[in-house]
């Protein structure tokens, strides 16, 4: 299965309201398989946060870090009220078998 490459923003949560990570990568199936087996060190390893409960796509690398960074800013209400709006039910985003969606309802924000 040929992966899609695209910059993208993307939100991984230990359980539903549980801990958040916000990272930033071109490639999201990669990085997420990476999330879940361990492969990345640090804090989401620590926490077990491994659940992609939401995620953007941009045109550019650029356009993805200045949102990441903003989100990052954000006040923990905001992040959970971003992931509710598209996936109310903290849904697994992430699927081994079928990757994940391309963007599209998930993930059209590039303010």
């Amino acid at each position: 299965m040929q992966r899609i490459k695209e910059p993208a923003v993307y939100i991984l949560a230990s359980a539903p309201n549980g801990t958040l990570y916000i990272g930033v990568t071109s490639a999201l199936f990669d990085r997420v398989q990476e999330h879940r087996d361990g492969q990345v060190d640090g804090f989401t390893q620590k926490y077990g946060v491994k659940t992609l409960v939401y995620y953007e796509c941009f045109p550019t690398m650029d356009d993805a870090i200045r949102r990441e960074k903003r989100l990052k800013n954000w006040n923990r209400l905001w992040k959970i009220r971003l992931i509710e709006t598209v996936n109310p039910t903290w849904s697994d985003l992430f699927d081994l078998e079928h990757g994940i969606r391309p963007c599209g309802p998930v993930g059209q924000r590039a303010d």
